[in-house]
């Protein structure tokens, strides 16, 4: 098989089968939860869809430089490589087993080969749950080996899997393929045609191809559109030692880089490449002073007009207006005691003075991302040596920003910055909640709350948890927003409301009776209690998301996760 692979010369012609063994060893080869196990997504023919028997995810096991390995091939044919339940289910699980074996003293390395839009729309919530724990296991296994990342094809990797992908300690790209968390077709839909123009083919690959993305950053490796190529850059991005750090860490480095960035001036894919260019040197001593500037630049657009929800709950909570941090203004971050807890909190709020236009009606944007990831980060430095405390996650997050200038400046970086920074809060024992009060929505959420240990909500009509808005979601999926809401009402997953994604037992509790837009002191005093109390059951509990999958409703709702994962530990070692 595997010399019959290497007779061919395109990568990108390979299925995901073939991918997967060509860069293990030769002859190592083996396949676990194959087509012939018939693990089926069983939501797609409930919407008239013919499911695939591997549900578009290869799991390969053998070995890499003589080391233990597991692949993970991603089919970008069926459902463009969507991610649903079974599918993410299948990633996360392969993830979390290579986990076990580093944890107990085995080296398995992994590696992804991407080829996807992001989540499954026709599933929706199942595969916004699924990315953020394999983006959990992605930040707890770098801590023993490197998470190698390809991304070749023409699909490229799009969503909340371009935030995984930046996750990843190494990442290697062919010309052909994209890196992008909003596609074309969705800032066209969000934000207009002027905006992004989804058939200029010429401008989405200058923006968010291979090329550019590696010249100005954003990935370590470009690769020829060839096996035996690839197969060595995944061999030598293996070997190296994991003390090498993430991109997603380097929070000072990137907003200095950012710093030199003057929204109100055009930019484009050329103008970048001279700005942060792989031939221009980064001056670190020049770091400081570049986020001094951007700091007063952040201090000249606050403004604290709008009263949306996560502004109100983020002073309800502290008692404090405005930030006491000194980053952007639309993140609001304090400190504040709570029973005998001491807690860091951060909202982020609208700011109609933003100095990027695509994030003043309270999404994550670049600067909100990379800010978030500056406050956790700093929490885990000045705790590392005493009590960790809490970091509560007030969500009110309408969307990722959408817009040219984000994707061209690596927004799926940004948000993975803040993924990254509460994931490994999480991991370093404090214990951090996600407290929805508002909107909860796509890669903004997956940045903002899903790294949570757990995670409240208000039980009110206006907190909704989705992947990106009907009209969007329309679009992508070619029907109307009629056909969307009666699939919504046999797949609670599919839903806006929040009672449809407590139905899939990740929710730790829906706190009912409080009054969300006026909260009065008795509802403040009721969610502090709330707080206090997951609180100390978090600080006795395990660090991981498995908590997600034992609540009675996951048991129901997501049924077929932990079904994937009870079959893939039973081949893991077979």
């Amino acid at each position: 098989m595997l010399n019959h692979i290497y007779l061919k010369h395109s990568f990108i012609e390979l299925n995901a089968r073939e991918k997967a063994a060509a860069v293990l060893d030769p002859d190592t080869f083996r396949e676990i939860l194959g087509p012939f196990d018939r693990l089926e997504s069983p939501h797609l023919a409930l919407q008239s869809i013919v499911p695939q028997s591997d549900d578009g995810v290869v799991i390969a096991r053998g070995f890499i430089n003589g080391d233990s390995a597991v692949v993970i091939a991603i089919e970008g044919d069926f459902q463009g490589g969507g991610i649903g339940e079974v599918s993410g289910a299948k990633i996360a699980a392969a993830l979390e087993q290579a986990l076990k074996d580093n944890e107990g003293g085995i080296r398995t390395r992994p590696v992804l080969l991407l080829e996807t839009g992001g989540v499954r729309l026709q599933e929706g919530n199942y595969g916004l749950l699924a990315i953020a724990e394999i983006q959990a296991a992605i930040v707890s296994l770098r801590r023993y080996v490197p998470v190698v990342c390809v991304v070749s094809g023409m699909i490229g990797c799009f969503g909340g899997m371009s935030i995984t992908a930046a996750l990843c300690t190494t990442l290697i790209m062919t010309r052909q393929g994209r890196l992008e968390l909003n596609g074309p077709e969705v800032i066209e839909q969000e934000a207009g045609i002027l905006e992004f123009d989804s058939r200029d083919r010429q401008l989405i690959w200058s923006t968010v191809g291979g090329e550019q993305r590696f010249e100005t950053g954003f990935a370590d490796t470009l690769v020829s559109d060839d096996v035996a190529e690839i197969y060595e850059a995944v061999r030598d991005a293996c070997q190296r030692e994991v003390s090498l750090e993430a991109r997603s860490s380097q929070v000072e480095r990137f907003l200095s880089r950012l710093a030199v960035i003057d929204p109100s001036t055009p930019v484009d894919g050329s103008l970048l490449r001279t700005l942060w260019g792989r031939d221009q040197k980064e001056d670190v001593s020049h770091t400081e002073e570049r986020l001094r500037r951007l700091e007063e630049v952040w201090l000249q657009t606050e403004t604290n007009d709008v009263l949306s929800r996560g502004r109100k709950w983020f002073e309800a909570l502290t008692g404090v207006t405005k930030s006491e941090k000194g980053g952007a203004p639309s993140v609001l971050c304090a400190d504040a005691s709570l029973g005998e807890e001491y807690v860091r909190y951060i909202s982020v709020v609208p700011n109609p003075a933003n100095r990027f236009p695509r994030a003043r009606h309270g999404e994550v944007g670049l600067d909100e991302g990379w800010t978030i990831a500056r406050y956790v980060r700093d929490t885990i430095q000045a705790d590392q040596d005493g009590k960790r405390r809490a970091i509560v996650a007030i969500v009110d997050v309408p969307s990722q920003a959408y817009g040219y200038r984000e994707e061209l400046l690596g927004i799926h970086l940004a948000c993975a910055a803040a993924a990254d920074a509460y994931a490994s809060a999480r991991l370093a024992g404090h214990p951090v909640i996600a407290f929805l009060v508002g909107n909860a929505i796509s890669g903004a959420f997956l940045a903002h709350g899903l790294q949570a240990n757990r995670i409240l909500a208000l039980d009110d009509p206006d907190v909704v948890v989705q992947v990106m808005s009907q009209k969007s979601a329309a679009r992508v999926t070619r029907r109307c927003i009629e056909e969307l809401e009666e699939v919504a009402a046999k797949i609670p997953a599919t839903a806006y409301d929040i009672r449809s994604f407590a139905s899939l037992g990740s929710l730790h509790e829906l706190l009912e009776d409080v009054a969300a837009d006026e909260p009065a002191q008795s509802d403040i005093d009721t969610v502090k209690r709330k707080i206090i109390n997951t609180i100390s059951e978090v600080r006795s509990s395990a660090r991981d998301l498995s908590n997600r999958l034992v609540s009675d409703h996951a048991q129901k709702g997501r049924a077929a996760s932990i079904e994937v994962r009870v079959r893939l530990a039973a081949q893991w070692n077979s």
